[in-house]
């Protein structure tokens, strides 16, 4: 995967490279920038343990002039397989430590300012979660998540995922939301952001997926009015692997996912980064979801 040539680089993104899968790995060891002053954004699902996530960033903080990156739910998996047992939150600040070590920026750490072409924007990476609110019409939380285990459509988050210290997952979400929306409120108006989280920040995404009650580990409406609220000129995002750009509000959204090689192999080319800024021209191809993400 190579990016495109630009004389004062671009701002590129990319997401769910799940280098578990040797394919995948294969595509991360051939990515390369177009520019050495290319910046990549990262929107989640690395890889499930933390060497293969420090690995991964560190290969790519060689390459790019600046990686920035957010968790997906991947990251926060505690597997069996991982030596490294944490779970939770602590977790969560095991791998922004590992990124700082190696020079990525973290939702932990201030807002960088992209001053290339298409500039300047604000960088705005986001750890929010879901808190599944992403419902079936006429259905409540319950009876959606009755309705997953019930036709077998159940994120391994359910078994993997654990909140701790919070008491569930959406707890987490909504610690997230409190802290992110303080910080986000006391931010100057003075540039328009590029927002950045794994989930998409609206419910309109997720309406293609072919199993729609997977949606409700998709995010939460809590941030259904952040791309205006905070400004974005454009929101990056991954999870669903169905890459493709759409636009709600005036706003660009950029789903930038690999996926699983069993989902990229039979597209009509290798994926590739996604131009962020300045805005790309011309369509962006998309591909029905075979199957939901785990």
């Amino acid at each position: 995967m190579v990016g495109e040539a630009g004389t004062d680089g671009s701002l590129v993104a990319i997401s769910d490279l799940h280098v578990g899968y040797a394919e995948n790995r294969r595509l991360v060891d051939e990515l390369r920038p177009g520019s050495p002053q290319d910046w990549l954004l990262v929107a989640g699902d690395v890889g499930e343990t933390v060497a293969h996530i420090e690995r991964t960033l560190g290969l790519l903080a060689e390459r790019f002039a600046k990686v920035v990156w957010v968790p997906g739910n991947h990251e926060l998996w505690t597997p069996p397989t991982d030596p490294v047992t944490l779970r939770g939150e602590e977790r969560y600040r095991h791998v922004v430590d590992v990124c700082r070590r190696l020079g990525v920026v973290t939702p932990e750490d201030p807002y960088e300012v992209w001053r290339g072409p298409g500039g300047p924007a604000r960088i705005v990476p986001l750890f929010l979660g879901y808190d599944y609110t992403f419902l079936p019409d006429g259905m409540d939380q319950a009876q959606a998540l009755a309705e997953a285990y019930r036709t077998g459509i159940v994120c391994t988050d359910e078994n993997l995922l654990h909140p701790d210290p919070h008491p569930s997952r959406e707890a987490w979400c909504a610690a997230r939301l409190r802290e992110t929306a303080a910080r986000l409120d006391a931010l100057p108006d003075d540039l328009p952001t590029v927002l950045v989280n794994h989930y998409p920040l609206v419910r309109e995404p997720t309406r293609i997926l072919r199993y729609p009650i997977f949606a409700q580990w998709c995010g939460t409406t809590a941030t259904a009015d952040w791309h205006l609220r905070y400004r974005a000129t454009a929101m990056v995002y991954g999870h669903l692997h169905v890459p493709r750009s759409t636009v709600y509000d005036g706003v660009r959204f950029e789903e930038v996912s690999v996926g699983y090689p069993r989902e990229w192999q039979p597209r009509p080319y290798p994926p590739r980064l996604r131009q962020i800024l300045p805005a790309p021209t011309g369509p962006v191809p998309e591909w029905p979801a075979t199957q939901p993400p785990r």
